[in-house]
């Protein structure tokens, strides 16, 4: 899909991005989305990489409910990476691996778990095990878990969400979406 130029609504000094906004328009941020719905500033394709953005250009970049759509998942960090000023803070939502939600949508092509992320993050030993999985790096400042009951609701307490993830590992069902908050970590040694 080609790209097409910002609307009237895209600032180009706006240093926030909202990637796969869909009908999630966020105002402040440069929305890009496949779809030309209204609010959407950019139309593209999020697997055609590079994305049409400079380097080093944002300094905040969410993902909400998007990564879990994408068939590269190691390139669409490493497009995070690229295109996140030193620092960035990045959100990223997904459905978690044994959820209801992941298995039910037919256009999921990834799966997520809390560990996922320790792969781009220097401190974790993932990352220090197989540091030519990316370049890519992040530091990993918050996990969340949702859980639904009705509704969803979000747990931060570093001691709840390991007792939530590992009755979710091994009686699935119970956590539903899981998010990283990370930042971007340039200049790392690898």
């Amino acid at each position: 899909m080609a790209v097409t130029e910002p609307n009237s609504n895209a600032d180009s000094m706006k240093t926030k991005l909202n990637v796969g906004c869909g009908t999630d328009v966020k105002v402040g941020f440069v929305n890009i989305d496949i779809v030309p719905l209204p609010g959407v500033d950019i139309v593209h394709d999020l697997q055609s990489l590079p994305w049409p953005f400079e380097n080093n250009l944002f300094d905040e970049i969410h993902l909400i409910h998007v990564l879990e759509h994408l068939t590269d998942t190691v390139g669409t960090l490493e497009e995070l990476h690229r295109i996140s000023a030193p620092d960035a803070k990045v959100t990223i939502r997904v459905p978690y691996w044994n959820s209801p939600d992941m298995i039910a949508d037919p256009t999921h092509k990834r799966q997520f778990s809390e560990r996922t992320m320790a792969f781009f993050d220097p401190a974790k030993s993932e990352c220090i095990n197989r540091p030519y999985y990316s370049t890519a790096r992040f530091q990993i400042t918050r996990l969340s878990a949702y859980i639904k009951c009705f509704i969803y609701i979000r747990v931060t307490s570093r001691p709840l969400t390991t007792i939530l993830f590992f009755f979710a590992r091994y009686l699935g069902g119970i956590v539903w979406v899981v998010e990283f908050e990370l930042v971007c970590r340039k200049g790392v040694e690898y």
